[in-house]
């Protein structure tokens, strides 16, 4: 283990075959640094390549998994924005990485579980979630869009589920997301460290072995009436729409109905996010269904660059000054409202940049690290 673990984002562990991976910044929900994510794929390099690991294992340290990307790296990167582009390629070479990896993957997760957090905790082989667990994609709140993987993720969901989490950036509990199948099993949270135990005990990466291993602490989950996913039928009444205004309009008009209370405080955060943050997503989710994981890799990866670029908008430096740097929770959006939001100015944002300028992952097993971010992208 690390030497000092206080100074230390990531700290990993090899016990036998398997290798452990915590998440570190407790006090900070384990968000997701530039230091993070180079140790992370560093070290998931390093052990896909080793015959001697069978198995990783990735947890969180504190009450988090965690919380996402560091926004305040996003927001501090406005003038440096050089640096934080080549931090956006490296993590999305890491999302790649993670979906293809070639040995079986353990995420242990309990407590938050967001964002970019999300994407090392439901790709994986074996994801494992508590009562404790929550999970969200709430990026459209702040200008910004579902990435690391998730327009292909979400759009995948049964029916219009996938638009509904994106744009409300509604949050799911543990027992929701094995229902959902954004995970794989759910294991009580006082049962956890005794099944982290016998996978490192097991020592071994056979996939029937650790399923089972899983399974002997596992129970079956049913959720609430109350649950979002049990109203699917709204959901996909509404969420089928063609527009962001459209959806309002119907979520609105189902939110007068006997038994709809639960639409009202979910409506008013809808109409509190960023404008162009609901159309990109909208429009981001409806694409996805069409695209593969490498496609929607390479579109959220643009995505990104011309979001932190502000484009045609700075609302992501907006919504994280309202957030996380003033915390008045009251960001002035650009455009304000859904009606300015310029459809041709929006296209600007999906428009693919070119031979040698997109998202470039491995095709071959040299490459697969060996990716460098394009000189050519920082003009």
């Amino acid at each position: 283990m690390a030497t000092n673990p206080d100074e230390e984002v990531v700290l990993t562990e090899n016990k036998g075959n398997v290798r452990l991976i915590t998440l570190n910044q407790p006090k900070k929900l384990n968000v997701i640094s530039p230091k993070v994510v180079y140790l992370l794929a560093e070290n998931l390099e390093k052990w896909e390549k080793d015959d001697d690991v069978k198995l990783v294992i990735i947890k969180g340290a504190g009450r988090a998994f965690s919380a996402g990307g560091d926004l305040k790296v996003f927001y501090t990167g406005k003038t440096t924005k050089d640096y934080c582009l080549e931090v956006v390629y490296r993590f999305y070479w890491l999302c790649y990485h993670i979906h293809t990896y070639k040995k079986p993957q353990v995420a242990l997760v309990h407590g938050i579980s967001m964002g970019g957090g999300a994407s090392l905790m439901v790709p994986m082989k074996f994801s494992v979630v508590t009562e404790k667990t929550v999970f969200a994609m709430p990026e459209a709140s702040i200008g910004f869009h579902t990435d690391c993987g998730f327009s292909y993720i979400l759009s995948h969901l049964p029916g219009h589920l996938g638009e509904y989490m994106a744009l409300t950036g509604t949050r799911l509990s543990g027992k929701e997301l094995v229902t959902a199948g954004l995970a794989t099993h759910f294991v009580p949270l006082d049962k956890l460290s005794m099944l982290e135990s016998n996978l490192v005990n097991l020592n071994s990466g056979d996939e029937n072995a650790v399923k089972s291993a899983i399974e002997e602490f596992s129970i079956s989950v049913d959720i609430s009436e109350e649950s979002v996913l049990n109203k699917q039928s709204i959901i996909n009444e509404c969420f089928s729409k063609d527009s962001v205004e459209e959806i309002l309009e119907s979520f609105e008009a189902e939110s007068t109905k006997e038994g709809n209370e639960w639409i009202t405080p979910v409506l008013k955060g809808l109409k509190q996010s960023s404008p162009i943050g609901l159309k990109i997503n909208l429009r981001s989710i409806r694409e996805g269904r069409k695209q593969t994981l490498l496609e929607c890799l390479k579109k959220e990866f643009r995505l990104t660059i011309n979001i932190l670029r502000a484009t045609i908008s700075g609302d992501i430096y907006e919504g994280i000054r309202a957030l996380t740097i003033d915390k008045d929770n009251s960001p002035k959006w650009d455009p304000p409202t859904l009606k300015e939001v310029d459809s041709e100015k929006l296209d600007l944002l999906f428009k693919a940049f070119g031979e040698g300028l997109e998202l470039n992952v491995p095709e071959n097993e040299e490459q697969r690290w060996s990716g460098k971010y394009e000189d050519s992208l920082y003009a």
